[in-house]
């Protein structure tokens, strides 16, 4: 199983609809998803904080730069 986990959740994360852990079968998938969901954090938040992926063994971090 592959992770997707948000590391550190600011307000509009909280106030939006996104799950902060997820797990997926296939890494292809988990990869896609995790450039997805940074890609909505980094258009559709307050941009007060800009985030980007990081890969950590079998988990995808969403961490803010």
């Amino acid at each position: 199983m592959f992770k997707i986990i948000v590391e550190k959740e600011c307000g509009c994360f909280k106030r939006s609809t996104l799950e902060s852990y997820t797990e997926m079968d296939s890494k292809d998938d988990a990869l896609v998803k995790s450039i997805e969901m940074k890609d909505v954090m980094n258009s559709n938040f307050c941009s007060k904080h800009k985030f980007a992926v990081k890969e950590v063994d079998d988990t995808f971090l969403i961490v803010m730069v």
